[in-house]
Formats: structure tokens, C-alpha cells, sequence
């Protein structure tokens, strides 16, 4: 089936699952959606126990168009697969998850954290978050194995702390089924004596082409860095290993590295999240031949000097489109995830899966399906 034909009937089954559904199925947020960086002073989007959301039938056909997925979540890791279940992990308490048979329809998957008590590196490097309510985690699949990141951190603080944990399998049915102890990545801290010029959140990993593990990070302050992990544990390669800068903004975050046709892509977010209709997140890009960069975007502008071409921004209702995450369905199909505020639900935060292509350049073009009203 083509794409395009596949979100048509995306289209008009998640519509048909919204119109049978009580009216708060939109409203339903992450139990801490976390503020980002140095910006916003407390998380957006509508909370749970708000009272019910009236919502446009109209309105609300225009975001499943536009890939709404009518679930609640707030930075969302890049889409893994095990089996023939796909799983994404989101910012809030344990860890959640959902999980999808045919990326269409989302269901509430276990937490990653569950029960369990926060590792004791967490408490010396954040003192004020001894809890499991962790944000923004990225998965991989690398060497065998899952490896879940997460981060630790504060609203508006710089003190912060990204952990690392492993899984055979993403299946909590399979007898293989166990998160293992987090491990400690890498911290930053508000002491100007601790000479970290970034905020340790946001955690992007990827591979290159070589097998190397890395992980991209980093919200406001210094920008966005890169490091190199250890392809077994997913704990940085060296504790004096190199960081290296490769973005810079006023307002910058959630960075996501993508390898295709011989150049490295960086997408990230500029602008505020968490507040709800009110967030102003754009995705930008850029690109390099070599995984360290420098990242230019399509003029030729550098991201460490504040380049970066649009990639998509709000569009009505679908306001604020943030955390991105590329998934390869298949040879010629890409889709990105993603968070977005519903204006539409008093800006609740929810899932978005939009298709992606690359131009003749080799840029990557986040589609908007000819159905969308």
C-alpha cells in the first residue's frame, strides 16, 4: 500500500475511534510534562482533572489529517520496534510507554520504572529530584539489546543528570523482560565552578556508520552537544571524553541525528515548549558529511552560529511541533514523530506521526497529506 493511500485510512480510522470516544480522550496529558531548559517556568497544555474539553468535530478531523494520534504524551522517543510491536516511550512518571501493532492506533504500555527507586548517582548530581519522573527518553536498539536514556533535571535548571538502562526486549510479556540498574551518562550543574556550559536533558542516540554509539543532547544554555557512548553499555565512552558543540540558539533543544546518503541530519527544536496553545517549538535542520560536524543548513549556514532550516512549524491548531524522531518503515517510506499541542483541546499535548520525504537535494520534507482539510 503506498503512502499516501496509508494515511487516508490513518485518517479516517483514528477519526472514527475520536468520534466514538468521550470528549476528555484528547485532554489526557502526561502526569509531567517537564519545562524545558532556561525557558518556560512550568509545564503547558491541559491537565488531567480539568473538567471535559468540547472539541470542533472540524477541528478535530483537521489533526488527525495532520497526524494526530489522540493520545496524550509529551516528548517522545524516537519509535523502536520488537516483534511486530512498535514502542514509544514519553516524559512523565516511571517512564510510560504506548504501543501500536500498525502505528495507527496507540495503547497504554507499562512504565519503564515502575516501582522501582531512583539510582543513588541521581541524588548526588540532582538534589532536588530523587524521584522517577524522568523526561524525555530515547531508545535504540544496538548490539543486542534496548537501551533506554533519560533525563533528570529541575524547571529552568541547568542542574541535571542523563541515566542510561538496558532491556533484552521491549515486551514485558517475554520472560526476558527486565530493565537493568541505570547507569550514570553524563551531568551538568548551575556551579559556575563545575565548568559545564550545557544542560544535561534531552537525550538523542544514535549510531553511526561504523557501529559507534552517540548521544546528542543539551537545552538552551551552551546548546547542543554530542558525545560518544560505549556501544555496550551506552555510558559515555571516557569520563574526559571529547563533547562536542554542534548547535546553537536562544532557545534550542531536543536534538534528533538521523544518518542517510552519506550525511548526518540534526533536527532539534527552537523556541518554548509546555505552554500548551501559547508554545512556539519549530523544528529546524541541518546537516554534515562527517558525525561531529559542522551541521549547515540548506544556505550554507553553520548551527553553531544560529543556522538552521525550517522543517515545520505550527500549522492552526497543530501548534508548537517538537521532539522529532525519524523511523524507516521501509526502503521508500520514513515517518517522523513527534509532539504537538492540539489548539483544539486547549492545547493538550499529543502524538503526531506525519510521513517524510527527501527532496532532490537530500533534504529531509515532513509531508502534509493532501487530505488535510
Amino acid at each position: 500500500m503506498n503512502t499516501s493511500l496509508k494515511y487516508i485510512r490513518a485518517i479516517v480510522v483514528v477519526t472514527l475511534v475520536l468520534s466514538l470516544a468521550v470528549p476528555l480522550l484528547g485532554a489526557e496529558t502526561p502526569p509531567a510534562q517537564g519545562a524545558r531548559g532556561g525557558g518556560a517556568a512550568a509545564p503547558g497544555g491541559q491537565r488531567r482533572g480539568r473538567g471535559m474539553t468540547q472539541v470542533d468535530p472540524e477541528a478535530e478531523a483537521r489533526m488527525v489529517a495532520l497526524g494526530s494520534r489522540g493520545v496524550g504524551i509529551h516528548d517522545p522517543s524516537t519509535i523502536n520496534k520488537c516483534g511486530d510491536t512498535y514502542w514509544i516511550y514519553y516524559t512523565g512518571g516511571g517512564t510510560p510507554s504506548y504501543h501500536s501493532k500498525d502505528l495507527i492506533t496507540w495503547e497504554r504500555g507499562p512504565s519503564v520504572f515502575q516501582g522501582m527507586q531512583a539510582p543513588a548517582w541521581q541524588a548526588e548530581a540532582v538534589p532536588n529530584n530523587r524521584g522517577t519522573g524522568y523526561w524525555a527518553p530515547d531508545v535504540i536498539y544496538h548490539n543486542g539489546k534496548y537501551l533506554l536514556f533519560f533525563s533528570a533535571s529541575g524547571f529552568g535548571s541547568q542542574t541535571s543528570v542523563i541515566g542510561v538502562t538496558t532491556n533484552a526486549t521491549l515486551d514485558p510479556d517475554d520472560p526476558a523482560y527486565e530493565w537493568t540498574e541505570p547507569k550514570f551518562v553524563i551531568r551538568s550543574d548551575s556551579d559556575p565552578n563545575a565548568n559545564t556550559d550545557f544542560n544535561a536533558i534531552d537525550p538523542g542516540v544514535f549510531a553511526d556508520q561504523e557501529g559507534g554509539l552517540w548521544m546528542s543532547f543539551g537545552s538552551f544554555w551552551g546548546g547542543i552537544m554530542l558525545i560518544q557512548l560505549n556501544p555496550d553499555t551506552g555510558e559515555r565512552i571516557a569520563p574526559d571524553s571529547p563533547i562536542y558543540k554542534l548547535a546553537h540558539y536562544d532557545s534550542i533543544e531536543a536534538p534528533h541525528i538521523y544518518f542517510r546518503d552519506g550525511y548526518y541530519y540534526l533536527m532539534l527544536d527552537w523556541g518554548m515548549c509546555c505552554r500548551g496553545a501559547r508554545s512556539t517549538y519549530e523544528m529546524r535542520v541541518g546537516r554534515s558529511r562527517t558525525v561531529t560536524g559542522p551541521y549547515l543548513d540548506k544556505e550554507g549556514k553553520d548551527m553553531l552560529a544560529g543556522g538552521g532550516t525550517l522543517l515545520l512549524g505550527t500549522d492552526g491548531d497543530f501548534i508548537g511541533p517538537g521532539h522529532p524522531g525519524i523511523y524507516k518503515v521501509s526502503d521508500d517510506e520514513y515517518i517522523m514523530g513527534m509532539h504537538f499541542y492540539n489548539g483544539a483541546r486547549n492545547g493538550a499535548s499529543q502524538y503526531a506521526i506525519r510521513p517524510l520525504q527527501w527532496d532532490e537535494d537530500g533534504w529531509p520534507v515532513i509531508v502534509t497529506p493532501d487530505a488535510a482539510p
